[in-house]
């Protein structure tokens, strides 16, 4: 499980850029009269919130497997995933009501630096996105990718909240609402991805096939080994960022116990060689048929 390092660091590293964003973002927020801003610090409090959650997630998925967990700890990690989609959708909706709430209420339009101060996070948070989806496009891990979606819907609340106060504050009061409607604008965005990431958590779980490509590749790689003549079934679970394969080899009906354990385990070493996020393989040896 070392490779889950990188998912640690990210997730680490995300959760003190939030914790000191947040402070900032609510301060600025209250002193410069920005709902936009304030919406946005609730939101990055919800990213520590999520952040944590994820390391946490991350910590129990590198667990070794044990008597009462023999696959391992893995499913702790879109378990994770689902919990911050989750707080995705929760944040959209609490930035939506309040946004209606501020449209409905007349107010002064923030003041200019609240702008200056929203440009930053915005390339803050699209740094931050694209250094955790890496590492978790490298782990293969859900919740790592889930929560670097909360740095870009960060960034996209904080760029439409940021043409919102630019309308307010060029428009003047009668263009205050201007703030608002820029967060509500950025809510679709936020609730969508926690919708999209929540289906992919929940399919984890429910062991639904990985990619068609990673089936074929394992069936390719176990019939390039000596004496395997044909892969009848590869079945593939996902337990947080492994891999767990069931492979249905045939090979000679006439080999021997001792040739057909030979020839799984080598199958076995291939499969396993070929990417670092395979962490089981069990080859059940099937008599084929035999070759013309």
């Amino acid at each position: 499980m070392e490779h889950l390092a990188e998912g640690h660091r990210a997730s680490t590293v995300s959760l003190a850029l939030n914790g000191a964003l947040s402070v900032v973002k609510l301060t600025i927020g209250v002193v410069g009269n920005s709902f936009a801003l304030i919406a946005d610090a609730i939101e990055s409090i919800g990213d520590v919130i999520s952040s944590a959650i994820v390391l946490g997630g991350l910590t129990i998925a590198a667990r070794p497997a044990d008597a009462t967990h023999p696959y391992g700890h893995g499913k702790a990690e879109p378990l994770a995933a689902l919990a911050v989609a989750g707080l995705l959708v929760v944040a959209a909706g609490v930035i939506a009501y309040e946004a209606i709430q501020g449209i409905r209420t007349p107010h002064d339009p923030p003041a200019w630096y609240t702008l200056a101060v929203l440009l930053v996070v915005v390339v803050l948070k699209e740094t931050m996105y694209r250094y955790e989806s890496r590492a978790g496009h490298n782990i293969g891990s859900t919740a790592v990718m889930v929560d670097a979606w909360h740095h870009r819907s960060d960034a996209l609340t904080s760029l439409a909240a940021g043409v919102g106060i630019a309308v307010a504050l060029f428009g003047g009061r009668d263009y205050a609402a201007a703030d608002e409607w820029g967060a509500l604008a950025a809510c679709t965005i936020i609730a969508y991805n926690g919708f999209r990431f929540s289906r992919i958590a929940v399919s984890e779980l429910m062991d639904a096939r990985p990619p068609e490509d990673v089936v074929s590749s394992i069936a390719r790689t176990a019939e390039g080994v000596e004496g395997a003549w044909r892969v009848e079934k590869v079945l593939v679970r996902k337990m947080g960022p492994q891999l767990f394969v069931d492979l249905h080899l045939e090979v000679d009906p006439l080999a021997t116990v001792q040739r057909g354990h030979e020839i799984a385990h080598r199958v076995k070493d291939a499969v396993m060689a070929q990417s670092r996020a395979i962490a089981d393989v069990l080859v059940h040896i099937e008599p084929g048929r035999k070759k013309s």
